[in-house]
């Protein structure tokens, strides 16, 4: 036993060594990396992208996701392990002639303006939280009312004068847009997982063979076992078998059903009629 335990404080030393040569172990450019190295001097990017755009905007495009023939240079490994230049200068001065590839003879201060701009790039893309929503009203008002009392049925459960009245001072577009695309998120296992419970519940009956019923709050389904919470608050499980009957009544159901069949206008001006129910 001690010589096994010998043999693996030695394996691990030896992994723990830096590579032979005296050479760095490669960076690794994790996400909480990237974000938490400097942000780039502002002035150093906007020249940068000057720069980036008049010789490689063509293949890599403007701005830097990939563009004619040439990659996304914001997921681009040797980019993202850049620092200061050191990774894509040499690339830029020797090009690759064997991928298309020229060479551009850039000064030191250009490279590195163009390696701060494609830092800023990969920290926009990663840093999710600055992300600024645009404009989402882009739709038509009429349309969408005529889809809300037609072809969606929307009317059949929903009023502007009962249940929607003054909804938009209550929402932004962004939060309306989000609630009568996904009401709220279920409780089913894979699908929302400890979500909190809804206002309006799925509820299940299920009938056995012998033809007891018992009825309550859905908690679980798939193809194997049904659960529900009955309103004494008792939770029951059941194996689900050819002789069980299980009976579901989902009152956001109708919205996961045009989920499926919302063309990206229908959306768009659903939206646009929402936001007018002040």
């Amino acid at each position: 036993m001690r010589y096994l335990a010998g043999l693996l404080v030695a394996a691990a030393a030896l992994f723990a060594q830096p590579p032979a040569g005296g050479q760095q172990a490669p960076r690794r450019a994790g996400n909480s990396f990237l974000i938490s190295r400097s942000v780039p001097d502002p002035a150093a990017v906007q020249r940068g992208q000057k720069s980036f755009v008049a010789a490689c905007g063509f293949c890599h495009g403007s701005n830097a996701n990939g563009g004619e023939g040439g990659p996304d240079l914001i997921r681009s490994v040797l980019a993202l392990d850049d620092e200061g230049g050191d990774q894509i200068g040499p690339v830029i001065l020797k090009g690759r002639p064997d991928k298309g590839m020229p060479a551009f003879p850039m000064t030191d201060a250009q490279i590195k303006d163009i390696a701060a701009f494609l830092r800023a790039r990969q920290q926009a893309a990663i840093d999710r939280g600055s992300y600024v929503i645009q404009n989402i009203v882009t739709g038509d008002a009429k349309r969408g009312e005529a889809y809300f009392n037609g072809a969606g049925k929307c009317n059949t459960c929903h009023s502007p004068a009962g249940d929607l009245a003054g909804v938009a001072k209550k929402y932004d577009a962004v939060a309306l847009q989000s609630r009568f695309l996904y009401p709220q998120t279920r409780m089913f296992p894979g699908r929302g997982g400890n979500a909190a419970p809804r206002k309006n519940p799925t509820l299940v009956t299920v009938t056995l063979a012998s033809g007891q019923k018992f009825s309550g709050t859905l908690e679980s389904l798939d193809d194997f076992n049904v659960a529900l919470r009955e309103p004494s608050g008792d939770y029951r499980s059941f194996w689900r078998d050819a002789n069980m009957k299980v009976e579901v009544r989902d009152p956001l159901a109708a919205h996961e059903e045009l989920l499926q069949k919302y063309t990206d206008a229908d959306m768009h001006d659903i939206l646009a009629y929402l936001v007018t129910l002040k």
